[in-house]
């Protein structure tokens, strides 16, 4: 019985117990969400557990977590862009401005301010680690926002407007993200000058003319294959699972912001495939991000830096309350007014509320680690994270309900 084996069996049976009992849990158990059994069924079986999956015995457990994030990610900022028509981007073109201008550099502000004032690092660090976290997780937004029991209780439009926040700004963190690490390798001028050509240029402007060329074309080509009967029902289903490694790939090997570029071809994809076909590749899309789901926060369960967070002591602890308390909740309450589709003061909480920290921030903090050398990126953000998930998950269908009513 090797390593591979064991996982296997491990994941497949959580997939299976969690698949057939989700609706049952929502209803009957709604403080244990998915992520939250995943994770916690990640430490049992971990290291600090049974000590059945220890991701060391593959190789260096952060660049699996960067894997395994990167693809989660790409995968749920696809699947949200397949929800969302071209039309609703442009339509609320002004709303999307202010919840990705102003609401996300509000996020990293106070998320750094929280890290500079209790723990003990650099001000740089404090930035890096405020950009990690600043991102709102698709992975763990879609859990909230979809499904029978959030249509049935949430706006659409709030549902709208939480899940294009959640798919755009996962790429767009990473400029931010990429300025701290710069600042923190070389002096602030040349930091700059790279930021600008390597962050801004490439990472962002490429991506989205790369994501939306390769969406617009494989959309075009699919439709006119389709209508010349070149197609069967099984291509058809994968398109959408090919095209999100595809431009993976291509946009890491361009050095772009991937998750990004993923999530502009989902939206040009979205505009220019069969319209019929767009309700298929979603259920596919769906499915395929509830397989990747579940491992990924399995395989973060059993990486968790134990050690390292008894080490921050009370500072970390009030670092992670603190966070998920005011990186997202004021902004909202101060923006609310010039968000469109909030339209009360309790939408302006609600959405407020359940901003989500996930793989998505998983997923920087494992390139912070890889780039500066440095672990506390992984260890504050991942202690952030493990937070989210419990408060986060122990809290959506109670307060779903309150807010339906």
């Amino acid at each position: 019985m090797g390593p591979l084996d064991v996982a296997l069996a491990l994941l497949g049976g959580l997939l299976l117990v969690l698949n057939l009992s989700s609706s049952l849990l929502t209803e009957r158990v709604p403080i244990l969400s998915q992520p939250f059994i995943a994770t916690a069924f990640g430490v049992a079986v971990g290291p600090a557990g049974l000590g059945l999956l220890t991701l060391s015995t593959w190789g260096d457990p952060i660049v699996i977590l960067e894997h395994v994030a990167r693809v989660t990610v790409g995968f749920a900022v696809v699947g949200i862009a397949l929800r969302i028509p071209l039309g609703y981007v442009r339509d609320r073109a002004g709303t999307l401005a202010v919840v990705l201008g102003p609401g996300m550099l509000a996020m990293w502000g106070a998320s750094a301010a929280i890290v500079a004032l209790f723990l003990d690092v650099r001000i740089w660090t404090a930035l890096l680690i405020g950009a990690i976290v600043t991102p709102t997780d698709p992975v763990i937004a879609n859990t909230i926002v979809t499904g029978s029991f959030a249509e049935e209780r949430i706006p659409e439009r709030i549902r709208r407007v939480l899940s294009a926040e959640a798919g755009a700004n996962d790429g767009l963190a990473y400029p931010i993200v990429m300025l701290a690490i710069l600042a923190l390798q070389t002096p602030l001028e040349g930091a700059l000058t790279r930021w600008l050509v390597d962050a801004v240029l490439v990472g962002v402007v490429v991506a989205v003319v790369f994501g939306a060329v390769s969406g617009a074309a494989i959309g075009y080509l699919e439709r006119e294959a389709e209508r010349h009967g070149f197609l069967d029902e099984p291509s058809v289903l994968t398109v959408t699972v090919a095209l999100t490694v595809t431009v993976l790939g291509v946009g890491a090997i361009l050095g772009t912001s991937d998750v990004l570029a993923a999530f502009v071809a989902g939206l040009l994809y979205n505009h220019f495939a069969n319209p019929r076909d767009e309700a298929v590749e979603s259920e596919v899309q769906d499915a395929i991000k509830r397989l990747l789901t579940i491992p990924a926060f399995v395989v973060f369960g059993a990486a968790l830096p134990w050690t390292d967070w008894f080490a921050l002591g009370a500072g970390g602890l009030t670092v992670a309350v603190a966070i998920l308390l005011f990186r997202r909740l004021p902004a909202w309450l101060v923006l609310g007014r010039f968000v469109r589709p909030l339209r009360s003061r309790s939408d302006a909480l609600f959405a407020g509320w359940f901003g989500p920290i996930g793989v998505a921030a998983l997923l920087y903090a494992t390139v912070s680690v890889r780039e500066t050398g440095s672990d506390i990126g992984w260890v504050v953000a991942s202690l952030v994270i493990a937070a989210s998930i419990v408060a986060h998950g122990a809290t959506a269908t109670p307060l779903t309900n309150v807010y339906g009513r």
